[in-house]
Order: structure tokens, then sequence, then C-alpha cells
């Protein structure tokens, strides 16, 4: 169906004629900063979403419609039950004829949150669908999860045996905070890849009951103290002290002089012993300890910096970050500390905030959306998320080749 101007004849496309369509166009490619900027005239008394419903229905171009709403989603995002905006649900039903399928799930999804019935009702429909492309599943899954949709919990089961949602199911538990999800999860986990393992044990780590699930789990050789990362265990410490501790032993940490530390290594890590390391091994060793966080040739976590292009082939700042990485945090790498009200305790480094929310980078999500009125206590450690210490857990073969990988100009093929 051919586009069209969604007014009626001679009706004017602003409100008001100060505000001009490609402003507001420009101002929700930029995160919706219209939001909290001031527009001309009576605009400003206006709700901002009826302006950019009205931007919407004022224009004939997809591509315009789609940056339009975007932006709207994006600056709604953490969200959930926002009163819609004036002209919502004539446009909605519009727009939904017009057969462009990115409009329409943009469109699905602002529903969401807007707290419409049908909405929901169509992303459980797409997420039931195993035959629905994986990423409209995903979506949808995503989507459920953002609204914190009351039966989730129920909609995750049979999830739980579908290799393509296996992980997402498992994230989504930490929301869902159901009672079955850590028994699932543990039937999962002996058999399970390295990615999902993580998952598992990252989602164990966020919520107090889950994370005494882990520690019983410990204490019958489920898990293996190795199998956790050292990110991993330093949550775990601060949702249960000791209870964690006495089950899986001392937190490694740094308790000798950094010179003295980084002195050791150095005899370790020499020319002569280097001829002899493997590249290849190195990157798998990398994967299993800094790849959750940092990512070298495009691949790996986001939390921490890309390593591609820091001084890593330098040892002795690289012994320096990985000996003591807290010893000089910049501002943008510390360590923000999220309890919500719905009991979870999220962990990460501060991307983006404002007035309505604060987004985290987090090791398994690049963007953690949390409105501010979800968040019960914050706190911002002066400590790096990387833990101090972490070198003295490989074998000083594993500690070679790591750095042998860390030396390379271009990836190398992975060997295990």
């Amino acid at each position: 169906m051919t586009s069209k101007n969604l007014y009626a004849p001679g009706e004017p496309p602003y409100p008001c004629h100060g505000v001009r369509a490609s402003r507001v166009i420009a101002i929700c490619g930029l995160a919706m900063t219209i939001f909290f900027a001031p527009l001309p005239c009576s605009a400003v008394e206006r709700n901002p979403l009826d302006l950019i419903i009205d931007a919407v229905a004022a224009t004939d171009d997809v591509d315009s419609r789609q940056a339009l709403l975007r932006g709207m989603l994006r600056g709604l995002e953490g969200r959930r039950n926002v009163p819609p905006p004036n002209r919502w649900n004539s446009l909605r039903q519009t727009l939904k004829n017009e057969g462009d399928r990115e409009l329409r799930t943009t469109i699905e999804q602002l529903s969401q949150i807007f707290g419409d019935a049908e909405a929901t009702a169509n992303a459980i429909a797409v997420l039931r669908n195993r035959n629905a492309p994986i990423n409209n599943r995903r979506s949808a899954l995503a989507a459920l999860v953002a609204q914190r949709y009351e039966d989730l919990a129920a909609e995750l089961e049979p999830l739980i045996d579908d290799p393509q949602l296996q992980i997402d199911a498992v994230r989504a538990y930490s929301v869902a905070g159901s009672a079955a999800g850590p028994a699932l999860m543990k039937t999962l986990f002996p058999t399970a890849d390295l990615r999902l393992r993580r998952a598992i044990l990252e989602t164990l780590a966020t919520r107090t009951d889950y994370a005494n699930q882990m520690v019983a789990w410990l204490n019958d050789g489920t898990v293996k103290k190795a199998d956790v990362p050292s990110y991993v265990a330093r949550s775990m410490q601060d949702l249960v002290g000791d209870t964690f501790i006495e089950a899986y032993g001392t937190i490694e940490s740094l308790n000798v002089n950094v010179a003295e530390t980084i002195a050791r290594y150095k005899s370790i890590v020499n020319d002569k012993a280097l001829q002899s390391a493997d590249a290849g091994r190195g990157r798998s060793v990398f994967t299993k300890t800094c790849g959750a966080c940092h990512q070298m040739y495009g691949e790996g976590g986001k939390v921490g910096p890309d390593l591609t292009g820091s001084n890593r082939a330098n040892l002795d700042y690289f012994l320096l970050n990985s000996v003591a990485p807290s010893a000089d945090v910049p501002e943008g790498y510390r360590t923000q500390i999220v309890q919500t009200t719905d009991g979870r305790v999220l962990t990460g480094v501060l991307a983006e905030e404002d007035s309505q929310r604060v987004v985290l980078k987090t090791v398994d999500r690049p963007r953690l959306v949390i409105a501010k009125d979800d968040i019960e206590a914050r706190k911002v450690s002066e400590k790096s998320m990387m833990p101090d210490g972490q070198l003295d857990q490989l074998p000083p073969q594993d500690l070679l080749d790591l750095f042998k990988y860390m030396q390379t100009r271009s990836q190398v093929e992975l060997q295990r």
C-alpha cells in the first residue's frame, strides 16, 4: 500500500508552525532528546509523545516514520505502562495495514510499552510459534521481559529445551524470579557449552535466592570452582557473603606488592619461553578469562575497553593492568552495583544516564536499561569489574599462550 499523509485534507501538519518535521526527526535520532529539550511556542506545553505522533502522521515517507518511532522506542526503553499519546490507536491501525514489516515490529513494541493487551498477546503468539523467524521470537521474548509480563515464567519453561532460545530463556529467569528456574538450569549445566554455562551462572548471581542455589551446586559438585568466572564470584560474595566463600573458597586478591608480583610474572613470560607458546591456544585462554568483558578483533564482550588497539603487546602494560586493574580505574569503567525493587542485583559499568533511567553495560548485555523508579539502591565502587589476582588462576603455559596471543597483529586460528 502506498504511504500517505495521515492528516485530513486542510489539517495543518503541525500544531505549531515553529516546529519543523526535520527538527523532530533529528531530535529523535539523538535518543529522544525531544523529551527534555525545549520546543518553540505552544508546543512546549504538549506531551512530547504527541508531537512525535503528529510528525509521523504528517509524513508519507516510510523511513522518516520508522526513524521517528524508533527514536520514541529508544527514549522509552526501560519504562512500562506508559499512557499512550493521543491518536496512537488510530495511527497504529493505519500503519499496521501498510505492509512494512520493520515498521509493524516497532509499532508492536511501542504498543506493549503503552500497556496494550493485544500487542502482548501478539508477542506471546510469536514466541510460542516455533516456525516464526528466530529473531522475531527473540524480540518478542525481550519485549515480554522488558514489560515484566506477569506469566513470564510459564512461557520460559518450554524454551529451556529450545537450543536457539536457551540462553535468552535462562537470562529471562533473572526477571521472572521463578523458583523453578534454577532446577531447570541445573539439568542443563552438566552438558552445557561455555556460553550457556556462563549465562546460567550469571543469572544465578542476580538474585539472593538463586545465589543460594549456586552455593548448593558448589557443595554437591554440580559446579566446580573453575567453572565460576571471577566477576561472578565477586557478585556472589556481595549477595550471600561467607556462605559463598565457604563453598567456593577464597576469592583471589592481590596480597603482595604489585612490583614484586609483576617481577614474578616477568620471570615466567620471557623471550625464550614465549618461543614455544601458541597464540591459537592463547586465543582460547583469552575467550575463557577475558572475552566476557573485552573484545579482540571484533569478538568478545563490551564491558571493558576493546583491547585490539591497546598497548597490549607491551609486557609491562599488560601485567600492570592485569595484576592491579583497580589501581587507576577511569571513571567510565568504575563498577556500578544496582539493587532493583524486584530483588535483582545488577553489576556493570555506566553507559548512559538521564532523569528517567540508568543504562549499564554488563557482562551478558551490552545495554541493560533500568528505570530509576525500579531502583531501590545503587552504589559506585572504586574497583574495576576486573578482579585483582586473575592471572594467579592460570597455569604458566596458559599465561605464556595468552601473552603470545596479545602480541599478535591479526586474528589467529583458535586452538583448544
